[in-house]
């Protein structure tokens, strides 16, 4: 991740349908992020349950947590941490 935008965080699991999709949303948009495994790595699930997580994907955008994969209101989301062109 470099400095010129947002710092996300991508919780999730390999298996999840939504996550998939999440990643595919960033990538086709050349949004870059750190993905964390919450079922294999105990730090990211430390991590997950620290920041609320309930359910995956959840994603961290700039330290605030956004729980669900939702386009429109991810959209919102990294056009509000001062993303253009999402």
């Amino acid at each position: 991740m470099s400095g010129d935008g947002p710092r996300l965080i991508l919780y999730g699991t390999r298996q999840c349908t939504h996550c998939r999709r999440l990643k595919r949303f960033l990538a086709e948009r050349g949004i870059r992020f750190r993905e964390q495994d919450i079922q294999r790595s105990r730090r990211a699930w430390a991590e997950f349950q620290r920041h609320g997580g309930r359910g995956v994907p959840l994603i961290l955008i700039d330290g605030r947590p956004l729980h669900g994969f939702d386009p429109a209101r991810l959209a919102r989301a990294l056009r509000a941490a001062g993303l253009k062109n999402v």
